[in-house]
């Protein structure tokens, strides 16, 4: 049996988890297994530079921390080799970037996820990596909405030119 300072160390490391857990817009769990140390190494640079925290933990750890904010969705896909990803600012970032090399890699494998309190199984953590980060849909409309409106400029510039020669 555990020694008591073990227990409580543990116990520490499950309420450090849980509220990093409850800070989180989203989390993205995967099975990490079979990649290489320089290939983690890019991963987790540009998780870094993303603003995502990625690290391994213990699916017991993991488990608890889950059960204990109200999760136990996550119980079935915690076994094997587990890796979480945690953004407390962008809710697709973390899903896009893991997404992505999973797309590359055949053994690194998207298990579930979780956006806003709602858990996600690897269909929909899938289908959110496709989706484009909020800085891109939000460029996206400022582009669609500026178009027409430099249309109009220019036809009224158009109308301003011709009139201004005719007199």
């Amino acid at each position: 049996m555990p020694s008591a300072s073990i227990l409580e160390a543990k116990a520490a490391k499950v309420k450090a988890l849980e509220e990093k857990l409850r800070g989180a817009v989203s989390f993205v769990l995967v099975d990490y297994k079979g990649i290489t140390v320089a290939e983690d190494t890019t991963l987790r640079r540009e998780l870094r530079e993303a603003n995502v925290e990625y690290f391994v933990e213990k699916n017991t750890m993991l488990k608890r921390a889950l059960h204990n904010i109200g999760m136990e969705d996550f119980d079935e896909v915690l076994n094997g080799t587990t890796a979480i990803a945690i953004s407390t600012e962008d809710q697709t970032a973390p899903a896009s970037i893991l997404g992505k090399f999973a797309e590359k890699s055949e053994t690194f494998k998207l298990k579930a996820g979780c956006v806003e309190g709602e858990f996600y199984d690897e269909a929909k953590v899938v289908a959110l990596s496709k989706i484009p980060s909020k800085d891109v849909l939000l460029a996206q409309l400022v582009g669609s909405l500026q178009g027409p409106i430099q249309k109009l400029a220019a036809l009224l510039q158009a109308i301003v030119d011709k009139n201004g020669e005719a007199a």
